[in-house]
């Protein structure tokens, strides 16, 4: 990194073109699939050793940036709970005519309620649209992290990547 510089750890446009881990827009097109934004070469492989399909490959170097093959992802999800960076999420632009699902690792107490009204943040947690909650997964092989659902209008499909509760006096 340049003198200076500091990294913020939201990764930039140029990062996320060169990541290995993001999918065709044909393979988004077809429905749910896992996107993995991880843009640091760090020694990581829990993606690569939970994915039962073999849809996300590391390889020898355990410091390689995660491949996905979009032809073998399912879009199950295993993978976004147990990611320590939080760098996966699971899209879906099928979801309906005008709404795109995301699944995404989600952190923070209180945790919103299924049906729910959601601030849908991208990268840097700022807002970009309303969400509606589909579903909140918390079992004990995710280890604490919860898995969010929620259902966006298609064209922030590729920008929303968390989400901030609203408050009874925001809504």
């Amino acid at each position: 990194m340049p003198e200076g510089l500091v990294y913020t750890g939201i990764p930039s446009a140029a990062e996320l073109a060169a990541c290995p881990g993001i999918p065709s827009r044909e393979r988004t097109a077809k429905g749910r699939v896992a996107v993995i934004e991880c843009v640091q070469e760090i020694p990581c492989n829990p993606c690569e050793r939970v994915c039962k399909r073999g849809a996300i490959k590391i390889g020898e170097r355990i410091t390689e940036l995660p491949r996905l093959d979009g032809g073998l992802c399912t879009g199950c999800g295993v993978c976004v709970a147990l990611c320590p960076g939080l760098a996966i999420t699971v899209v879906d632009k099928t979801y309906s005519a005008t709404e795109a699902s995301i699944d995404f690792p989600y952190e923070f107490l209180p945790l919103p309620q299924k049906g729910g009204l959601v601030e849908a943040c991208g990268r840097a947690g700022e807002r970009v649209c309303t969400g509606r909650v589909l579903a909140v997964k918390k079992t004990a092989a995710y280890a604490g992290t919860a898995v969010v659902s929620i259902a966006v209008p298609v064209e922030f499909a590729d920008d929303v990547r968390t989400m901030r509760v609203l408050r009874a006096t925001e809504k």
